[in-house]
């Protein structure tokens, strides 16, 4: 397993420290748009690379992408999106970018109804109650069923998946989060592992397989050892979220890594059981004393002992 950091697209301190802490590996954004060139242009990735490179971290994953919620919602202009994705995913391969997290939440993305939440030692994470949400208003797209998004994301697969093969960047599509439908009228339709399958069936392909997020699908219910070996016998798994809660898709909060639901070292040894050699990295962490949850599920401190907790996994899942 190739354990990774999700960092900026500049030099920071996390950059530092992961490097003390042993990582090699970076998931990245995209960049920042400069010199009138827009993020997913060729020239600002190569920057970012370099840079990320001459810092000694290979970047093996983009977890971002150009502007997509027309080809989610099927709206006109969503042909001009495809264009732009298909040039982005061109140049990722151009420049030996192997993997792309993506996902299909239409109108907003992982949500959550607190980020203040308080867990072991008074640090902080993020839950959802979807009590709370059933009275909320509908977004500007009204209802959006799951039949619109199924035949959206097939209609988008045809015409990205055959970009991927050519540029041999693999396609790692992410579940909703949280894993219920609808929410404010929208439907989700990747809450579990049947509908992950269902997905990267649509349009069949060695570069169209699933981020395996252990927290989302741990929350759906899924047995996040039983979902490794099945998505890698088909060699499915390009990329791993390794995070864990406690609750229903109802109901739920974010926890430390060794606080959740989830057996954290069968799951691991499950991964080198099936030979798992992708990218991977801690995700959603609490917020810790002394932080200010700025960037709830991100912040610094958390990052550090999750990345402690799973190199330990890692040596006891080798041994």
């Amino acid at each position: 397993m190739k354990l990774a950091e999700f960092f900026s697209s500049h030099p920071n301190q996390l950059w530092h420290l992961a490097k003390q802490m042993g990582i090699n590996y970076a998931v990245g954004p995209l960049p920042r748009e400069e010199n009138g060139l827009k993020p997913w242009d060729y020239i600002n990735l190569m920057h970012m690379k370099k840079r990320f490179e001459d810092f000694g971290l290979d970047l093996a994953v983009i977890e971002s992408a150009p502007p997509a919620n027309r080809i989610k919602l099927g709206l006109p202009g969503r042909d001009e999106e495809i264009e732009v994705m298909q040039q982005f995913i061109t140049n990722m391969g151009a420049l030996g970018i192997g993997v792309l997290c993506y996902n299909f939440m239409a109108q907003f993305n992982w949500f959550r109804t607190s980020t203040t939440t308080r867990t072991r030692g008074g640090a902080l994470v993020s839950s959802y109650d979807h009590e709370v949400m059933k009275h909320a208003p509908l977004t500007e797209a009204g209802i959006v069923t799951e039949e619109q998004l199924w035949d959206n994301l097939k209609y988008y697969l045809e015409r990205i998946v055959p970009v991927a093969e050519k540029a041999k960047v693999r396609l790692a599509l992410h579940p909703d989060d949280p894993p219920i439908s609808p929410i404010r009228g929208v439907s989700r339709i990747l809450r579990n592992a049947d509908a992950l399958q269902r997905a990267i069936d649509l349009v069949p392909s060695e570069y169209s397989g699933i981020t395996l997020c252990q927290g989302t699908l741990a929350t759906a219910g899924e047995h996040i050892p039983s979902v490794i070996r099945s998505f890698a016998a088909r060699d499915k798994i390009f990329f791993v979220h390794f995070r864990d809660v406690r609750g229903t898709p109802e109901k739920f909060e974010e926890t430390f890594h060794d606080d959740g639901q989830t057996n954290m070292l069968e799951a691991m040894k499950t991964y080198y059981e099936v030979g798992y050699q992708g990218p991977a990295r801690p995700d959603h962490v609490p917020t810790m004393e002394g932080e200010d949850n700025s960037h709830p599920g991100y912040e610094l401190l958390g990052r550090l002992y999750g990345v402690g907790y799973i190199k330990g996994l890692m040596e006891a899942a080798g041994s």
